[in-house]
């Protein structure tokens, strides 16, 4: 059953990709009519393009090789190159109806001159901006935030926490991105580190070429390094991928709570979408956090930022939180924002305190536009 229904999602989601790049195509060939050279040249280069992620991605299935990886890389660029050609198109195609209702374009600019032109500008642009996002993606920063919890830590005055989350280790994250990733976790002199969820990206054979388990290695935090399975992990069989992270010092809370010394209580929730993908339940954070000393202060690790208010009444005095990247494509993040109370940044429900980071990787285009990849250094004050 399982199986039937992840063909009937990839034939779903396969079918609305195919459309999309149809259309794309379409538009492309007609602005082109002009220049039956570039016509023949646009055709193999398209089809080459808009199957080099599907075909790259199944290629890894087979047998991992520099082909694969560059064909997942050039097809995660076209991803983002995708996006925004659709985005326009769109609006090309919304400014032709209007003139052809209302007549309001002058003559020049409804030539077949003016169509190639308009394609090239078009073409420019979003390379320009892909561009620009691929430099943004790979330059993370540092974000801080300070915080006060009025609770007794035992002889605990202050914890700083060092937090990543969506780091989506793989073919794209590979080893120099998770050297720098270490790097910068290190540089903030963590008491505890943790990771919020989707440390992998799907597939689990990337990581372990090009051993990419060796950078968690260089982690340094005397109160240890925790994280949380995230959907990914599910998506590309969350066992696997639990236990490569647990070799590599990395401890996995899946529903379970941890006492940190004599001074604090962190809780993991297993992801949102484990049902979907094993059958089985996870906890309600009620349930979760039931026998904890809410007398002492309770961090909790939920992937998916849904629902805070059970946090908050199951007395979750700060939450951490990933997945949505807040969109990673502009204008996504307008989708995210209407999905999620709080789609990036920090929110206090009464007295509990709410994180949620864009992250430090990324899903498919390695591509930010709208907002910059983090990791986030906590500062807790305990007062009481």
């Amino acid at each position: 059953m399982k199986n039937y229904q992840f063909l009937i999602f990839f034939s779903v989601v396969l079918l609305i990709y195919s459309a999309i790049n149809y259309y794309i195509y379409h538009r492309g060939m007609q602005a082109l009519a002009s220049e039956p050279t570039y016509r023949i040249w646009f055709r193999w280069g398209f089809i080459f393009l808009a199957a080099s992620y599907v075909a790259g991605r199944f290629l890894e299935r087979i047998q991992l090789s520099a082909f694969s990886d560059f064909l997942v890389w050039t097809g995660s660029f076209w991803l983002a190159i995708m996006f925004y050609l659709l985005l326009a198109v769109i609006l090309v195609d919304i400014i032709r109806l209007l003139n052809g209702l209302t007549g309001f374009l002058p003559a020049s600019l409804t030539t077949r001159q003016a169509a190639l032109t308009t394609f090239l500008t078009i073409g420019g642009l979003v390379l320009l901006l892909v561009t620009a996002g691929y430099i943004n993606a790979i330059s993370p920063r540092i974000k801080k935030l300070n915080i006060t919890i009025a609770k007794n830590a035992g002889n605990l005055k202050e914890l700083n926490i060092v937090m990543a989350s969506d780091i989506h280790m793989g073919t794209i994250i590979g080893p120099r991105r998770m050297t720098k990733l270490v790097e910068m976790i290190n540089s903030q002199n963590p008491d505890i580190i943790l990771f919020a969820g989707d440390i992998v990206d799907e597939d689990l054979a990337p990581v372990v070429r090009q051993n990419l388990g060796s950078a968690l290695l260089g982690l340094k935090a005397p109160m240890g390094i925790f994280g949380i399975t995230g959907n990914h992990e599910y998506i590309g069989g969350a066992e696997a991928a639990v236990k490569y992270l647990q070799d590599h010092g990395v401890i996995i809370l899946r529903d379970s709570v941890v006492r940190v010394g004599d001074s604090f209580f962190l809780a993991g929730r297993e992801d949102r979408d484990k049902p979907r993908f094993s059958g089985r339940p996870r906890l309600e954070v009620e349930e979760l956090l039931k026998n904890t000393d809410k007398s002492f202060p309770v961090i909790l690790l939920d992937h998916q930022p849904f629902n805070l208010e059970k946090a908050q009444a199951a007395g979750a005095d700060l939450q951490l939180s990933g997945h949505t990247h807040h969109g990673q494509l502009w204008p996504l993040n307008y989708i995210t924002s209407a999905i999620y109370e709080v789609s990036m940044g920090y929110l206090k429900k009464s007295d509990s305190h709410f994180y949620v980071s864009p992250g430090f990787g990324g899903w498919g285009p390695p591509v930010r536009i709208g907002n910059r990849p983090e990791i986030v250094k906590i500062t807790i004050r305990f007062t009481k």
